[in-house]
């Protein structure tokens, strides 16, 4: 069952919370994904176990949290991450973010590095509503976000397709992180599947040569899809996490 936080930008922001060791450990999902997914679950029995902290949450407009997914954009979305982070944890903690959640971390360090333990991000997908919306979409598509301020797009994990919207592809603009120095002085474990069909290889390649900092490694796991929830790839998170803290 869902604990609520309500934000000082009245948002209120669904989680999951359990007591522990530090540092505590805490998920963030990707684009349209909520807390009850096979990773966040996973990482909650995991951290259960080894006695650690855990929090896990959904944005808004995602999952059990207020709002409408498509008002949403990375902004708004970092913020409610902030806002949990500052409230509901203490101390350093560890960020475990999964494809859009891995941007949220790098924005988070970027913001407030004195409560990064460390980051582990999955398919990490910095940049993506520009690098991978924007620059895939044909130009009738850009037309059409636009002019309608909006465009849908079938989905591959769900029934309903997913809208892009004309502020979502703007907000992100402002919330690049590829586009300057990204410097990241706690250590840092990437892992990405060789078969991610969502976000290219080439893209943990990229993040890899573009970040700055004294500790960062890059996992790539051979096979492995975007969902990279197969026992063998949660226990490479599990390995990572413990390397690291």
């Amino acid at each position: 069952m869902s604990t609520y936080l309500d934000t000082p930008n009245g948002r209120r922001i669904a989680y999951a919370r359990q007591p522990g060791s530090g540092p505590g450990v805490v998920f963030l999902g990707g684009f349209k994904s909520d807390m009850t997914g096979t990773k966040a679950l996973h990482l909650q029995d995991w951290a259960a176990r080894r006695g650690r902290a855990f929090l896990r949450f959904d944005y808004s407009g995602h999952g059990d949290s207020s709002g409408l997914f498509e008002e949403g954009a990375i902004g708004d979305w970092a913020e409610d991450a902030r806002h949990a982070i500052e409230a509901l944890t203490e101390g350093p903690q560890i960020l475990v973010g999964s494809s859009m959640g891995g941007w949220i971390a790098l924005l988070l360090a970027r913001a407030m590095p004195h409560r990064m333990a460390g980051l582990v991000t999955i398919a990490a997908a910095p940049d993506f509503t520009e690098r991978g919306f924007w620059a895939g979409f044909s130009e009738d598509q850009r037309q059409t976000v636009l002019r309608d301020g909006r465009i849908e797009l079938p989905s591959d994990y769900a029934d309903s397709p997913y809208v892009i919207t004309r502020r979502l592809i703007e907000d992100g603009r402002d919330h690049l992180v590829l586009n300057q120095p990204l410097r990241l002085d706690m250590p840092v474990r990437m892992l990405q599947g060789t078969a991610d069909a969502d976000v290219p290889m080439s893209w943990a390649l990229d993040l890899l040569d573009h970040a700055d900092g004294a500790d960062i490694r890059l996992l790539l796991v051979k096979g492995a899809d975007h969902r990279f929830s197969t026992p063998e790839c949660l226990r490479a998170i599990e390995a990572q996490i413990d390397e690291i803290g």
